[in-house]
């Protein structure tokens, strides 16, 4: 092991959506109204994530599969769906 090995940045890979990301999405979108959806794109530290804003500004985030997943996840609760690289956030956000 040379010198400069133990300092070196270990990358772990980013954590892949599960089950509970999609279930915590799902209750948390039939607790309030006005939910849209918004998709941000993947990055180099996380995976393509899923932010719902509520009517009142509230929101959460979590990770999904990919893109698709995001909108076919939005299409089964009829929420309408974004891409924040091109529409931007909400201001109520």
């Amino acid at each position: 092991m040379g010198l400069f090995d133990r300092l070196r940045c270990r990358r772990r890979p980013a954590r892949s959506a599960s089950s509970q990301d999609t279930d915590h999405l799902r209750e948390w979108a039939a607790r309030r109204r006005g939910v849209e959806a918004y998709i941000e794109p993947r990055t180099a530290v996380t995976e393509t994530t899923l932010v719902l804003v509520a009517h009142d500004g509230e929101w959460t985030r979590r990770r999904v599969a990919g893109p698709d997943a995001a909108h076919r996840f939005a299409r089964k609760l009829s929420m309408p769906c974004y891409e924040v690289s091109k529409v931007g956030y909400p201001q109520r956000m």
